[in-house]
């Protein structure tokens, strides 16, 4: 009985073809690099995943280093002034 249980549960949680292509053609209008290709460029699957991985590595990167600005702004503030409590709020 958990056999069959546990193969209605895995069938229940795999996403239709529908639902993959429609989950792509999400992620492909959220980024950059492909949102600024003609529509007539066929993308696949796989590259938009892949691009979706690199521009999350890429944000990534981005609030480290801002992280990092505003850890040097501070360094560089009063910590009692109203500055320093943004900077604070922002580093949370």
């Amino acid at each position: 009985m958990s056999n069959r249980r546990s193969r209605q549960s895995s069938t229940a949680s795999r996403i239709s073809d529908d639902q993959m292509i429609d989950l792509v053609s999400k992620l492909r209008q959220l980024l950059p690099e492909i949102r600024e290709r003609r529509r007539s460029d066929k993308v696949s699957a796989s590259k938009v995943l892949q691009e979706t991985c690199n521009y999350i590595r890429k944000l990534h990167r981005e609030v480290d280093n801002l992280s990092d600005r505003l850890s040097q702004l501070l360094e560089s503030v009063d910590e009692e002034s109203p500055e320093a409590t943004v900077i604070r709020s922002l580093l949370m």
